[in-house]
């Protein structure tokens, strides 16, 4: 029996000697060779699954990136871990299960890679919560690991995509279209394989793991179902092999530098509100510290430059045609606001990935240039008053205006303020309350994407804001403030509010707060009772015990 003498190797642990020889035995069942047991073994975590468009082709992927270890001299076994479809469940009670999944994918990749003691593992992720679970696996266990984007889909007929179908939902409510329309919108929307079209939470955790450095260049700007995305997934498997063989490994990789990189990338692209919730928890199983406030001081200095939907025109695979984000990145660095001396996972650093990447072409509208940004400064914005004293995230893009005063209309959950929104009874000048749906009382943080889509549907979006201790689909936009904490089940300001209380949002600033004394909170708060937990057991209620404050991540493993 040939045995491996690497001390990096984790798998020499599992299958050397001769008290392994019942591992290997097994391991000769599923395809082994004698071999193989003197390779490094490569890990391929799969989020495969037919639930959803975003993961319905990352079988295929997982292939290739098994072939690129294989070629490499890896030996590449591939597992997989669960998906849950945000678009699928986003409005019913299955949506709690969303921020939760992130959770259960990276404890699932952490146990199969740290139970089968794999040197190195490939993670491939397709709809939004896949991406910070892989990266939150991969920052845990730090093992050499290339992160692969499974890649965005390509635009629906008239260049329609899932958020058009939530906003004609409120079209239709507002009589604007008929059923026959909206039938024909839900029909062509969606057509194939891919992750949300927008810079919305995927595309968003795409581009901002990648400028961590835990993805090959341009990973994140390929479409599902282009032949560059199963290039890139061979190359990924080839990339782990040689960074098992340098010794290279996340904690190398990952640092506060790398973590502003990303916070920069997510700006410029005019990112999702959930690359707050998500990069908190990835440095968090990184060991960084990073906090909220991080992310207003970064955003002093970046723009905004992507057109991109939401808010603006573009679609991801628009990007895509123009060379994807990676010129958008040599811009930042050449204009210093980027560290150009952090290692990436090709192993060479940033700046030297960087050298040959060409200039967007003349005449492109996607990104626009420093000298005329969007707006100067970021669109995520970190809110803090008598309403939410531990912080709150913003998502102003400019097109809502910097300030907000209103009359609170308040719900208890979701599905109130959506029917709400749907009969006319919100109305211009309310600030809609929708409480109880943050990580524990919830529980999971569930997005507030049918109620804003509705607002807009009905013509709203100047006229109405929407506040939450729940959090917004990277698809959400107008003026909207989530992750407001304390949350109301832990007894935060915003249980406390009531109908026509004055509410006033300050992007300026960074200020939300509403027209009562301290007095007047204490008195409101003397009487209020803590609710019911939304159930006792299982999965919900284990993650509402352990999980932390949105403005710390969300996360379940803290210490």
């Amino acid at each position: 029996m040939t045995e491996s003498k690497d001390p990096r190797r984790y798998s020499s642990l599992v299958v050397d000697g001769v008290q392994k020889a019942a591992a290997r035995s097994m391991l000769y069942a599923v395809g082994f060779s004698e071999e193989d047991f003197t390779k490094p073994q490569i890990g391929i975590a799969s989020t495969w699954s037919n639930l959803t468009p975003c993961n319905m082709h990352i079988n295929t992927l997982a292939d290739a990136a098994a072939l690129g270890a294989d070629e490499s001299g890896g030996k590449p076994i591939t597992f997989n871990t669960i998906t849950v479809s945000d678009g699928i469940s986003m409005g019913s009670p299955g949506m709690r299960y969303s921020l939760v999944s992130r959770e259960v994918i990276a404890d699932s990749i952490e146990t199969v890679v740290g139970a089968e003691g794999f040197d190195g593992f490939v993670a491939i992720g397709g709809c939004d919560k896949n991406m910070p679970g892989c990266a939150m696996a991969i920052a845990r266990l730090d093992r050499p690991a290339v992160f692969v984007y499974g890649g965005t889909i390509q635009m629906g007929k008239e260049r329609r995509d899932i958020i058009s179908v939530f906003e004609a939902v409120g079209q239709y409510a507002a009589g604007n279209i008929d059923k026959v329309k909206l039938k024909e919108i839900e029909s062509t929307a969606i057509p194939g394989p891919g992750s949300c079209g927008g810079m919305y939470t995927a595309n968003t955790m795409a581009s901002a793991i990648e400028a961590l450095g835990l993805s090959l260049p341009n990973s994140s700007a390929q479409e599902a179902v282009s032949n560059n995305k199963r290039i890139d997934s061979y190359a990924a498997g080839e990339a782990v092999v040689k960074l098992v063989e340098a010794g290279i490994k996340p904690s190398d990789i990952l640092s506060r530098k790398s973590f502003e990189n990303a916070i920069t990338v997510v700006i410029a692209l005019e990112g999702s509100t959930n690359a707050v919730l998500h990069l908190l928890a990835i440095a968090h199983a990184a060991k960084i510290p990073l906090t909220i406030d991080d992310f207003t001081k970064i955003g002093s200095r970046v723009p905004v430059l992507a057109d991109m939907r939401p808010a603006g025109q573009y679609a991801m695979s628009e990007l895509i045609q123009i060379g994807g984000i990676q010129p958008l990145m040599k811009t930042l660095l050449d204009e210093g606001l980027l560290h150009g001396d952090c290692l990436t996972v090709t192993g060479k650093t940033l700046a030297e990935n960087l050298i040959d990447v060409p200039s967007y072409p003349a005449g492109q509208k996607v990104i626009r240039p420093l000298s005329k940004p969007i707006k100067k400064d970021s669109h995520l914005v970190i809110l803090r008053g008598n309403l939410a004293p531990e912080g709150s995230v913003a998502k102003i893009t400019g097109h809502e205006g910097l300030k907000f005063t209103g009359r609170a209309r308040c719900f208890a959950g979701e599905e109130a303020a959506l029917d709400a929104i749907l009969k006319g009874i919100v109305v211009a000048g309310d600030v809609v309350v929708v409480r109880y749906e943050g990580p524990r009382g919830g529980p999971g943080m569930r997005e507030m994407l049918s109620p804003t889509s509705a607002i807009m549907g009905r013509g709203l979006s100047q006229d109405v804001a929407l506040i939450t201790d729940g959090r917004f689909s990277g698809g959400s936009h107008g003026f909207v403030i989530g992750h407001i904490t304390p949350e109301a089940f832990d007894g935060g300001p915003i249980a406390l509010l009531e109908d026509d209380d004055e509410i006033t949002i300050d992007a300026e600033n960074h200020t939300i707060s509403v027209e009562l004394s301290d007095d007047e909170l204490d008195k409101r708060r003397s009487k209020w009772e803590k609710p019911a937990p939304y159930t006792k057991r299982g999965i919900l209620a284990k993650y509402a015990r352990l999980v932390s404050s949105a403005s710390l991540g969300a996360v379940t493993d803290g210490d």
